[in-house]
């Protein structure tokens, strides 16, 4: 066996892609926006607690990353700079309609629908039980849990030290916790 230098990069690699998508290639953008798809969707549902806001939130995170491929830096993964536009879209969709009340879309899951009610009885608890947190908490779980960032992601996300994460993190379980229970 030789000794080979650092890979090169594959053709579809995100660096390929967001070169791509940076020159108008908008199947290069599909193809770095569909890889983290699930994910965006598991954010914008959380965040917003129900299926048309999630829609609503989805699709400006998308219009909105590809409006600002310009300014993504590349210095941490492109899912990751996108869930952060996703929490961010979402927190816009739940601002702009603060004034109705916080509802959970009885079709509403993260995971695909199947054929026992209980889990579906169980997924509504979970998303009533979230929708209950309050919001700087709830973001910080979503991201953690659903878009699987870091401490430190979070806190340049949310603009807060490391340290307030792992307190909202704290309290957003114990809430959770709480809630589950007396549900």
């Amino acid at each position: 066996m030789t000794a080979a230098g650092p890979p090169s990069p594959s053709p579809d690699s995100d660096a390929a892609l967001v070169a791509r998508a940076r020159a108008g290639d908008s199947a290069a953008f599909a193809a770095l926006a569909g890889a983290c798809r699930t994910r965006v969707w598991a954010i914008c549902l959380r965040l917003t607690g129900n299926h048309a806001d999630a829609e609503d939130a989805l699709q400006d995170a998308l219009m909105a990353a590809w409006q600002h491929l310009g300014s993504f830096r590349q210095d941490a993964r492109f899912s990751t700079w996108l869930y952060r536009i996703a929490a961010n879209a979402a927190l816009a969709v739940v601002r702009r309609r603060r004034d109705t009340p916080f509802a959970v879309d009885e079709h509403d899951y993260l995971i695909v629908v199947d054929d026992h009610a209980d889990q579906h009885a169980e997924r509504d608890r979970v998303q009533a039980a979230l929708s209950q947190v309050p919001e700087p908490f709830r973001t910080t779980l979503v991201l953690r849990e659903y878009g699987e960032l870091s401490y430190e992601e979070i806190a340049a996300h949310q603009d807060v030290g490391v340290q307030t994460v792992k307190s909202r993190l704290y309290r957003a379980r114990a809430a959770m916790a709480a809630l589950l229970r007396a549900g």
